[in-house]
């Protein structure tokens, strides 16, 4: 209820605040990582009152759960625009953008040094998305239709597999540069594909069915991001209002 005589705030400038807020947050816990950033200092950054934060979130917890969720939407958001058709450009699109965000990307490989407390309390599900929720159903169609071979059976562990081994190679191993980001998110790609597809070529009505299904294995997936996001966002949850 607003109070006789205080004007209710327009909810786009509180969106944009709570956004320029999270962006603050970004900068700060990717410059001193997440256990020497304190909320003077995201309230000084975003050029606002500390107090104005609790209004947003009730503890400094809620914000960078907030800030991780807001990393996961947006990266889909990237992953949906590169309009990924098959089970190997899905992942390959993934991976690139979970490289491109280093929030996430230091979460998926517990980086202590930039995240501390937040992945000591393994927060993986608030961060980064467990690959999909509608996966089973998805790789089933895409048997059905000849897409992706029966074998070797527990195709999501697989597939996970891959992605984490490339995502977290660290620097130097076996002696070998390690590759740009780039060439790890082909790297996944190909190698998903060497190993899930039957390699048989489908007809036209099996891709436009394998198309069809990982967008919409893609949309389950963000819809669930979003509404996740939209909880820790007090409604205020539109990338659109994201300045980054």
């Amino acid at each position: 209820m607003v109070k006789p005589g205080r004007p209710p705030q327009d909810p786009a400038r509180q969106r944009e605040r709570a956004h320029r807020i999270l962006d603050a947050a970004t900068e700060l816990v990717l410059r001193w990582g997440y256990d020497k950033t304190t909320i003077d200092d995201v309230a000084k950054r975003a050029g606002v009152a500390k107090g104005t934060i609790y209004l947003h979130w009730k503890t400094r917890d809620e914000l960078f759960t907030a800030l991780l969720r807001r990393e996961r939407v947006l990266m889909l958001d990237g992953v949906r625009r590169s309009e990924p058709a098959t089970l190997s450009a899905l992942y390959g699109s993934f991976a690139r953008e979970v490289l491109r965000r280093p929030l996430l990307h230091a979460l998926l490989g517990d980086d202590s040094e930039v995240l501390g407390k937040l992945t000591r309390q393994k927060l993986r599900g608030t961060g980064t998305p467990e690959l999909f929720p509608a996966l089973d159903s998805y790789l089933a169609e895409l048997i059905k239709r000849g897409a992706v071979r029966e074998e070797p059976g527990d195709h999501a562990t697989v597939v996970g597999s891959i992605l984490y081994g490339f995502l977290c190679m660290p620097e130097g191993m076996h002696g070998a540069t390690r590759p740009s980001d780039d060439q790890l998110a082909d790297l996944v790609a190909d190698t998903i594909e060497r190993t899930m597809s039957t390699g048989r070529p489908l007809s036209d009505d099996d891709a436009h069915a394998v198309a069809r299904a990982t967008r919409e294995c893609l949309d389950a997936v963000t819809e669930i991001a979003e509404t996740k996001l939209a909880a820790s966002m007090n409604g205020y949850s539109s990338t659109a209002g994201s300045a980054r």
